[in-house]
């Protein structure tokens, strides 16, 4: 229910759902599925749905975990946590209701901060007025290639604190990707047995477009046979900058859109 994480840009994980559905070619070499088909073999209970053969996998079924609501209020010292990363939140499977009380935890425990990713922004977009939105929520979407591109406008319907774009796996170029409105970009190479070899020009092009949008940039890894395969140096360096919740948050509360 809750890890620590090897995830550079977090400290833990959460996942109060599991499973999901592939729905881009983001998605081709998941490694959320690969890991839930090793849990059902292992005995896991919480990977024992299976989920569609055509889009999904063993044990990759979408579940909802009640009894996970009640991890991060036992957790005493601050975290930063990945909100699912064995699943989207936002997936059509996930009740209303369940999603609203994921956010009334958020909300109870401000001492830690928040991280969700989707690739279904349009229910997300849906549903924003209806959920709350706390300072310590940060919301993101996955992006890697300019076709989901789409997926940042629909972020930018929504008041949280820190919006963010994965760019990760990168697949394509992304210069004509709009940032206004974005407050992070994640970005990184495929990894695992059929990753896909991403171009440093796309990695540079990002780096620089965040530079001049004043995005915080996080490069998290070349990638390869393993995520560590390829290292972390972009230029020599690493770049792990972190974002700050924008006066935009507080602006959207004000107007009564949270």
């Amino acid at each position: 229910m809750a890890d620590k994480s090897s995830i550079e840009w977090t400290e833990a994980t959460w996942n109060p759902t599991t499973g999901c559905d592939r729905i881009t070619s983001g998605c081709d070499n998941c490694y959320a599925l690969t890991l839930a088909k090793r849990l059902k073999a292992m005995g896991n209970p919480k990977y024992q749905v299976d989920g569609d053969p055509r889009t999904s996998g063993p044990g990759f079924g979408v579940q909802i975990h009640e009894d996970a609501l009640e991890v991060p209020k036992r957790w005493a010292a601050p975290r930063v946590v990945f909100v699912n990363s064995m699943s989207d939140l936002f997936h059509a499977r996930v009740p209303d209701a369940f999603v609203r009380r994921v956010f009334d935890v958020m909300a109870e425990t401000p001492r830690h901060t928040y991280q969700l990713l989707t690739k279904r922004p349009k229910r997300l977009a849906r549903m924003a007025n209806s959920l709350p939105w706390p300072s310590n929520v940060w919301m993101g979407v996955s992006v890697e290639r300019i076709e989901q591109g789409w997926r940042a406008d629909r972020l930018r319907e929504v008041p949280a604190a820190v919006r963010f774009v994965s760019a990760e796996p990168l697949l394509g170029p992304l210069d004509d990707l709009d940032l206004d409105g974005i407050d992070w970009l994640i970005a990184g190479g495929e990894s695992g047995p059929n990753h896909r070899i991403v171009d440093p020009l796309w990695i540079e092009g990002l780096r620089a477009a965040c530079g001049d949008a004043g995005v915080a940039f996080f490069f998290k890894q070349w990638g390869g046979r393993t995520p560590k395969a390829g290292g972390r140096l972009l230029g020599g360096r690493t770049f792990d900058e972190m974002p700050v919740a924008s006066s935009r948050w507080a602006e959207s509360i004000l107007a009564g859109h949270g």
